[in-house]
């Protein structure tokens, strides 16, 4: 391989104690193999985190749904505590809306003599908040156009100190009873 025969390379950690004026003056071969190294290097990184994020949501997936089944949501964040450790547990939705339906329903509604632009926009997107405040008729005509799905979960792990942990509303408190984020 082309690495073992270019005497004097710089690794990685030692050209990260170098002023970016000496890096930038080192033989263009060398900065080829660095930029090669710090991808590799950053793919490794990512395939570990990728990993380990894994091994996290394993663990915490079970805990995470149960605190959002107490909390009466199918979705968003939820906090508890395993050990010293508080845990944040999101899981994201992600709301789509059926282009052809909206279209229609459009029509629906001008035809009514009322102004669809006061329920949808032009690109037939419809504000999950505006949504959820809709009288239970409009909210109706719109469900079969409406599918929520979920995003990929996130869970943020942060080691509690002694008094946080003291202080923390989730010590002690079963898995079930977990405060809402």
């Amino acid at each position: 391989m082309m690495a073992a025969s270019i005497p004097n390379r710089l690794t990685l950690d030692a050209v990260r104690r170098l002023p970016v004026g000496d890096v930038m003056g080192l033989p263009s071969e060398h900065l080829a193999l660095l930029q090669a190294d710090a991808r590799e290097a950053l793919e490794a990184a990512k395939r570990t985190a990728d990993w380990v994020e894994g091994a996290i949501a394993l663990r915490y997936q079970q805990r995470a749904v149960a605190a959002r089944a107490v909390a009466g949501k199918d979705t968003g964040t939820v906090r508890f505590v395993d050990g010293t450790v508080e845990v944040t547990a999101d899981l994201p939705k992600k709301v789509e809306w059926n282009q052809p339906q909206l279209a229609t329903l459009a029509e629906q509604i001008r035809a009514g003599g009322e102004d669809p632009g006061e329920y949808v926009e032009v690109s037939f997107r419809v504000s999950e908040r505006a949504y959820a405040a809709w009288p239970e008729r409009i909210r109706s005509a719109f469900e079969p156009a409406r599918t929520v799905r979920t995003g990929k979960p996130t869970y943020r792990l942060a080691i509690l100190s002694d008094i946080e942990l003291r202080d923390s509303p989730h010590t002690g408190v079963p898995a079930a009873l977990v405060r809402n984020g």
